[in-house]
């Protein structure tokens, strides 16, 4: 095995139950003004959102709340943000703060992105695949990641996946210069979510870890943060999803998601995410759930190509107290998750698999271990219908 790498990370991460606390003096490190996105008005009336803002205050910073993140962004919900961004003039000293799911923090990367990056009026030229091939030639304004999901990863990641209407597909905008500069972790943050959630939510970052391991641009360094992850969530993610209150398995969940984005930033994914997103677009199927429905179609797929290393994750997890059959494990897991298992209880019609074959061909396809034709991948999602 070669031991070369290269790893793209955040500055600085706080990571831990009740850290929130903390978040003054993190954000003191970006600048005095900050422009929130947040992701859910309900967050508003809960005892975080007080929990939230007063540390930031009492440290002297002032909080103009640009937006909330109600769905995965569109270009138009990130040129109008952008845009009200350049109107509030930002200059040195002001940051992004994106607080909520991976929609909410999409969201703000795009706009530190776009707030700084004026060659075009719209974010659909940057965006790969669509766009006119535009790429970031300023850097973004700094981003503080705050989740409030442990799923997506997002707060690690240098990409923002936006939502395109004609032809409907998600696309990325991707740069290095996008990966937040800060990111505070707090599992507490996580705890009102609803058991359905965590379990999509949950199951991306299992995905998002499978993904990144297997993929063909696995690295030595991604392997050992996706195999701690995994063992972390394995275990985890049942006692999240039955009792919510539970913080260990709400700590475990956090923190294997933030290994999952630092895992995918820098090794890939693969075909889970690639027909994820086509389901996205195309269905409106929330990502996690979608990933969740195509892992173990993916497992299966990938299976005669992944051997060697299904044997090394299954001997990693016998070294920790569990089960050595990852297949199974996610099998049973699917079940006691209650996640549907046909492409059609996702209400995914036969005649739109096609446009579902086409729209996965993005960034998350290339990772993918075993190369699949458009034929190939039909008959996959015929058998997964």
């Amino acid at each position: 095995m070669s031991l070369a790498f290269q790893l793209l990370l955040p500055r600085k991460v706080v990571f831990g139950l009740g850290k929130r606390s903390e978040l003054g003096s993190l954000a003191s490190c970006l600048g005095r003004r900050a422009f929130l996105i947040d992701g859910s008005r309900t967050l508003h009336d809960s005892p975080f959102w007080i929990e939230i803002l007063e540390p930031l205050r009492t440290a002297g910073i002032v909080v103009e709340h640009i937006a909330t993140a109600s769905r995965e962004p569109t270009i138009a919900d990130v040129d109008e943000t952008a845009n009200h961004v350049r109107r509030l003039k930002p200059h040195s000293g002001d940051f992004l703060i994106g607080l909520g799911g991976g929609s909410a923090m999409d969201l703000a990367k795009a706009v530190s992105a776009m707030a700084t990056n004026t060659k075009s009026p719209t974010v659909r030229d940057y965006l790969e695949g669509v766009g006119t091939g535009l790429s970031l030639t300023n850097p973004p304004l700094p981003m503080l990641a705050i989740p409030t999901t442990a799923g997506t990863g997002t707060e690690a990641t240098k990409n923002a996946v936006i939502s395109v209407d004609a032809p409907p597909v998600k696309k990325s905008l991707r740069s290095e210069q996008m990966v937040p500069a800060a990111v505070l972790i707090d599992p507490e943050l996580t705890v009102p979510n609803s058991p359905a959630q965590t379990a999509a939510s949950g199951m991306d970052a299992i995905t998002q870890l499978l993904e990144s391991f297997f993929s063909r641009r696995s690295q030595p360094v991604t392997d050992a943060l996706c195999l701690d992850g995994l063992v972390k969530a394995l275990p985890a993610i049942e006692s999240a999803y039955q009792n919510g209150s539970d913080l260990a398995a709400r700590s475990a969940m956090s923190y294997a998601a933030f290994l999952s984005g630092v895992a995918l930033a820098n090794s890939g994914l693969g075909m889970a995410h690639g027909v994820a997103a086509a389901l996205g677009a195309i269905n409106d199927v929330p990502h996690g759930l979608a990933c969740a429905v195509m892992l173990p179609v993916t497992l299966k797929t990938n299976e005669a190509v992944i051997l060697e290393k299904v044997s090394l994750l299954n001997r990693h997890l016998e070294a920790n107290g569990l089960p050595g059959d990852i297949l199974g494990t996610i099998s049973q897991l699917s079940r006691s998750l209650a996640i549907p298992e046909k492409l059609r209880d996702l209400g995914v019609q036969q005649e739109q698999l096609p446009a579902i074959v086409a729209g996965s061909r993005g960034n998350s396809m290339s990772g993918n271990p075993r190369d699949l034709t458009d034929q190939e991948l039909t008959q996959i999602l015929e058998a997964a219908w």
